[in-house]
């Protein structure tokens, strides 16, 4: 089994600008996944989650204050312990 990288949910707000540089800046490895991809490659319409979001194995992670929650949990689980929730 191998870590999952957290999906940052963005859209093309200044929100979601600093959602990326947050992440980039704290040296955060993510993948990032522009809302209008969901309306490209669904057939349903545009996810009802607001951009940013983060989804990582620790939770789910709502607008700039939450992906700054994310650090702070983020940090703590950094310490070499690597709970079962890491897995997805």
């Amino acid at each position: 089994m191998g870590f999952r990288k957290p999906v940052l949910l963005i859209d093309d707000t200044e929100n979601s600008r600093l959602a990326l540089e947050i992440l980039e800046s704290s040296d955060i490895e993510f993948v990032e996944y522009h809302i209008t991809k969901f309306e490209e490659n669904c057939c349903a319409g545009p996810p009802t989650t607001r951009a940013p979001a983060l989804f990582a194995p620790e939770g789910i992670f709502r607008d700039l204050d939450g992906i700054k929650e994310y650090l702070t949990v983020e940090k703590n689980n950094s310490s070499g312990e690597t709970s079962e929730s890491a897995y997805w």
